[in-house]
């Protein structure tokens, strides 16, 4: 190992360099010269990246002489490929010139065009989120409520306008006109195309007072809540019935359009037509086997109850409202009247200014029970249809849950059916392959049945969860803006009497003002003062006093 050593040192002298290099001192620096020439041979253009300039040229060649004991490697690196050899002295992001040339002077050029593309695009995937994407969002308002058609076909239209940011409809901002009925298409339909949600219902019909003033407002605000509930809803707001309700000019025709290309959605409820699953009627009566759906039952049961009393007190408060408000306006007339015939209008007047608040308070008792109705009533009211739809998501459960078994009863006589050919032999081939492709599927219908069944029990439980919790809120929101309401109305209330009460005293100084006349008042005062012994000489310059204080004044 030693006797190779010396000799390994005469091979160097050629400039191209040996072909096994052992030491780093075996060939001197001015050899190593011929380098640049090379590389100036080289065009550029022959880079695969192409020209990146003349800066990395002349940094190599600088680095490459001032490095003058390692070259010998980089001559065997060149030597084996030379056309590379030109990317180590143009290119900066090079991976054979990582292990030579400083990494802060050579790599900072290339990793820059990768980062910039991906490290952007990593920061603007959080900006816009994937909810925000799925779920846009809905501003309905339901107004300009007008009677249209003649005695015998009179109806209420409003006008529904929408501004909305979902790219599935064709403009951002929009309005249609609608009347009562296609309300209740549109939550029938929700309702046959989603079983297990709980989809917000329409305000309740009313055959007498349907065209007045205050039940008409009550309605549109019920039609509006419900339209923004659903457009909300995560589920709800894809339906296309939606879309048709909201959108569509010609509403009739689209209807009609689609009930001609679904004539059975209506019976076979959507989703369970489908699944081939006849829900028409139920045999049998459920019993509830999940405790957590029983005890909800009996919870919405009792909730219900008690929603129905508080409505029917907010409506008996309601009517005591109006009452009082009626009582005020018949005493302001009253009051009114008097003043008219009182000669006195010293009397007159605080009858007449007594008239004017109590129509003012006739007015603010009519304000606060429409207030009352259109705050924590129809909140009250809203709820107790919400719950009538839970039950109606129940019912459909029940249905599936009937279709389950009804699955699986089938299925078990097709069972039953091929085994009693199986005994019989091979005989009847024909039959039996028909039984059997009956059994296979009966077995995917009963499948399906039970996954439709527990899908939407796992469903159910989502939507009462989010009952529960918008209950909370709405009726936080609703007994706030009813007990500011009644703050409100009690300070104005206040308010009217102290300033009557400021009105009654001002009039009564006034009187008081104006007793002491100079000449009355002088002629009494000079009485009272000649009777007084021993002030007579006091009394003309008492009164002179006060002439001159007063002309001061």
């Amino acid at each position: 190992m030693l006797t190779p050593a010396p000799g390994s040192v005469t091979p160097a002298k050629p400039s191209s360099g040996g072909p096994r290099p052992s030491s780093s001192r075996k060939i001197p620096a001015r050899k190593i010269e011929v380098q640049p020439t090379k590389l100036e041979a080289v065009d550029d253009s022959l880079d695969p990246l192409g020209p990146l300039g003349g800066d990395p040229v002349l940094t190599t060649s600088s680095v490459s002489a001032d490095q003058a004991p390692t070259p010998p490697r980089k001559e065997n690196n060149a030597r084996v490929s030379r056309q590379p050899s030109t990317t180590l002295a143009g290119l900066a992001g090079s991976e054979h010139e990582d292990t030579t040339f400083p990494a802060g002077k050579v790599k900072g050029p290339p990793p820059v065009q990768p980062q910039s593309a991906t490290g952007p695009a990593r920061q603007t995937q959080p900006s816009i989120s994937v909810e925000q994407a799925a779920k846009p969002t809905f501003d309905i308002s339901v107004g300009d409520p007008h009677k249209v058609g003649d005695l015998t076909s009179s109806h209420i239209v409003y006008q529904v306008r929408t501004k909305t940011s979902s790219k599935a409809y064709k403009q951002p901002e929009f309005a249609v006109s609608r009347r009562y009925r296609d309300f209740l298409w549109l939550y029938t339909s929700l309702h046959n195309n989603n079983p297990g949600v709980v989809v917000p219902p329409p305000p309740e019909k009313q055959a007498v007072g349907r065209f007045d003033s205050e039940f008409v407002e009550t309605r549109r605000h019920a039609l509006e809540r419900m339209l923004n509930r659903i457009a909300a809803h995560p589920i709800l707001h894809h339906d296309p019935d939606l879309k048709i309700f909201l959108e569509s000019e010609s509403f009739n025709i689209d209807v009609k359009n689609k009930e001609n290309r679904e004539p059975d959605l209506g019976q076979n409820k959507g989703m369970f037509s489908s699944l081939g699953i006849n829900v028409g009627g139920s045999s049998g009566k459920f019993v509830e086997h999940d405790d957590w759906f029983h005890d909800r039952k009996i919870y919405l049961d009792a909730l219900e109850n008690q929603l129905r009393s508080l409505l029917k007190a907010i409506d008996a408060v309601v009517v005591q409202r109006k009452g009082l408000a009626e009582a005020a306006g018949e005493f302001a007339a009253s009051l009114g009247n008097l003043a008219q015939v009182e000669l006195s209008p010293v009397f007159s007047g605080p009858l007449q200014g007594l008239s004017d608040v109590q129509i003012r308070i006739r007015e603010l008792y009519e304000r606060q029970a429409q207030q009352d109705v259109l705050t924590l009533g129809i909140t009250i009211d809203e709820y107790i249809r919400l719950i009538g739809s839970v039950k109606q998501a129940f019912s459909q459960r029940q249905k599936a849950f009937h279709s389950w078994h009804a699955a699986e009863s089938e299925l078990s006589k097709r069972k039953a059916a091929h085994e009693k050919l199986l005994r019989q032999g091979k005989t009847l081939q024909d039959k039996l392959n028909e039984v059997s492709a009956g059994v296979s599927d009966a077995e995917k219908r009963a499948h399906q049945a039970r996954l439709l069944f527990e899908d939407m029990g796992r469903l159910m439980r989502g939507e009462l969860e989010r009952f529960e919790r918008e209950k909370v809120e709405d009726f936080k929101s609703g007994v706030e803006t009813f007990l500011e309401g009644a703050v409100e109305a009690q300070k104005e209330l206040i308010e009217l009497w102290e300033t009557f009460l400021l009105q009654m005293d001002a009039e009564d100084d006034v009187p008081i003002k104006a007793q002491p006349l100079s000449r009355e008042s002088a002629t009494t005062d000079t009485a009272q003062n000649a009777t007084q012994p021993g002030q007579g000489i006091d009394a003309p310059s008492a009164t002179a006093t006060d002439v001159a204080l007063e002309q001061d004044a």
